[in-house]
Order: structure tokens, then C-alpha cells, then sequence
């Protein structure tokens, strides 16, 4: 099992970080009480089915008093044979400030007039002895959200955003509309039709024979070639800049013959790029 802590500074990342390891598989909690952090790790690894195989919390200063006992808890999950590791975020006073007056929200120890400067300086206090524990320190002051991101995946993974990026290729009819959630749509609709031969109607692109049809005169071979030469480009310019799903969308007029055909070709490269990937025919089986 692997088990990640997250703690740090307030304003430091630590949403952003959550987020790149429930991409990657984790089972994430934001602030779980400090006195149930063994329990749940004794949970966890009690747990069959794989559920909690990865499982990342997220700790800091709003567990207010109980955050000096994050030390002793984490001692506690490595007596019973948990083994974990703590990644603090840090990030420089001015940044911090920054960023809450861009975002507008107030610090967690801004209570009964103190300023935002000495809520950052007590919460430093606070959290010495978690960030001297650290497995790792991470300082965001300079830190673009992609940068975070590939951060935490390489301390998570090991490696880099490289696997991180899943592919959805939907085909889809245009006279039912545009799959609301694609982020490239082709439009296959020039391509030989097979609605107009009678045998072929009923069936659907994953059929040879319709296949055969769409690919008959050569022009979607010459097609695919330039929207492989796309997506080649494209899908690792998404997964640099971190991006976890990518749909694309494959279109003809009622999503059953062309569309499903080429989709299922442009999946098959997308898989052989060892690239994860998945393809729907949303209205194949419609009129």
C-alpha cells in the first residue's frame, strides 16, 4: 500500500496536490481529524479488493490544536506496519499573501484581528516539527500549477507526467449533437457512407464489411494519416502541460457507420503511442 501525508503551509498547494494524486488512482481525504489517522490506516490496510491500495491525507493547521500530535499518529501507523511518506509544502510569506489576495479567502488563523502576515508566521510555528520530519519539502513560492503537478507525480510515481494522460475517442452522430465533454471534434462526414448500401445499414462501423466500405476508395487512409500526425503532436503537448483527460471526438451524421470505423482507428494508434485509452460509440445502436 502506498500512503502519502500531505501537510504544509496554508495557500502552499496542497488542493492542487490532492488533485494530481486523485488523478493518479489515490484515495484522498482533506482534513481528516489527527486522532483517526491510525484507525483509518489500520482501515486501509485491513481492506481487501484494492480500494485503498493508494491513499494520500491531507493535514495541516485546520486540525487546530491536534496538529502537534501528527507526529505521534504517524508513529503510531508505522507500528503496525504502515509504511507512509510525509510531503510538506512550503512557500515564502509574500507569495502566501499574494496569492490570498488573489483569491480572496482568509487564512485559517485569522481570528480576533490578527493580521495575515502573523497568522503565516504562527502557523510556521505550528507545523516545525511536521516539516522537519518531512520525507520531502517542497517549495512552491516560484511553482506554475504544472510545475506542482509534476512534482508531486514524480515523488508519487517515481517518474514523470509521461502515463498520466488517458484518451477518450467518441464517435457520435452530429444530428444528435456534440458530445459535451470533447475536447477535439473531427468532422468524418466527407468519407463514403454506408447508410445508402441496403446490406450495410443496420450495421455498424465495427463491422469488417462497413469498415471495408468506409476505407474503400483510399481517402480515409490518407485521412488518418495526417490526424495520426496530429495527435502525435498533440497528446504529449496535453500530458506536459498536465492535463488527465483528453476526449476527442469523431463525427458523421448519425454516429453508426463512419464515425464508429474511424474512431475505432484512431484508438488503436492512440494505444499503440502507449498512450491509455478508451473508445465509445455513444450512437451506434440509435436509428
Amino acid at each position: 500500500m502506498k500512503f502519502f501525508i500531505i501537510s504544509g503551509m496554508s495557500g502552499s498547494g496542497k488542493s492542487r496536490a490532492m488533485a494530481t494524486l486523485e488523478d493518479l488512482g489515490y484515495y484522498c481525504v482533506d482534513n481528516m481529524p489527527v486522532a483517526l489517522i491510525p484507525a483509518f490506516a489500520d482501515l486501509c490496510q485491513a481492506a481487501t479488493g484494492g480500494q485503498y491500495e493508494r491513499v494520500a491525507l491531507a493535514v495541516d493547521v485546520r486540525a487546530g490544536k491536534d496538529i502537534s500530535h501528527l507526529m505521534s499518529a504517524l508513529d503510531r501507523i508505522g507500528e503496525i506496519g504502515c509504511e507512509y511518506k510525509l510531503i510538506y509544502l512550503d512557500t515564502a510569506t509574500p507569495t502566501l499573501i499574494n496569492r490570498y489576495k488573489a483569491t480572496r479567502r482568509k487564512h485559517p488563523l485569522m481570528e480576533g484581528g490578527i493580521t495575515m502576515v502573523d497568522a503565516i508566521e504562527q502557523e510556521r510555528v505550528l507545523l516545525t516539527g511536521v516539516r522537519q520530519h518531512a520525507d520531502y519539502v517542497v517549495d512552491t513560492t516560484r511553482f506554475e500549477v504544472a510545475q506542482l503537478r509534476e512534482t508531486i507525480i514524480s515523488l508519487a510515481t517515481g517518474g514523470s507526467c509521461r502515463g498520466l494522460l488517458h484518451v477518450n475517442v467518441v464517435s457520435f452522430g452530429f444530428k444528435y449533437g456534440i458530445p459535451a465533454d470533447a475536447d477535439l471534434v473531427f468532422d468524418v462526414r466527407f468519407l463514403p457512407n454506408p447508410y445508402y448500401e441496403i446490406s450495410l445499414r443496420e450495421k455498424t462501423g465495427q463491422d469488417p464489411q462497413v469498415r471495408n466500405y468506409v476505407f474503400c476508395d483510399g481517402t480515409a487512409d490518407r485521412y488518418l494519416d495526417r490526424l495520426y500526425a496530429l495527435l502525435d503532436f498533440l497528446i504529449p503537448q496535453y500530458t506536459k502541460e498536465g492535463k488527465a483527460v483528453l476526449t476527442i471526438g469523431i463525427g458523421c451524421t448519425g454516429g453508426r457507420h463512419r464515425s464508429v470505423a474511424i474512431a475505432e482507428a484512431v484508438s488503436q494508434h492512440v494505444m499503440e503511442q502507449n498512450v491509455s485509452t478508451t473508445v465509445t460509440h455513444r450512437d451506434s445502436v440509435k436509428g
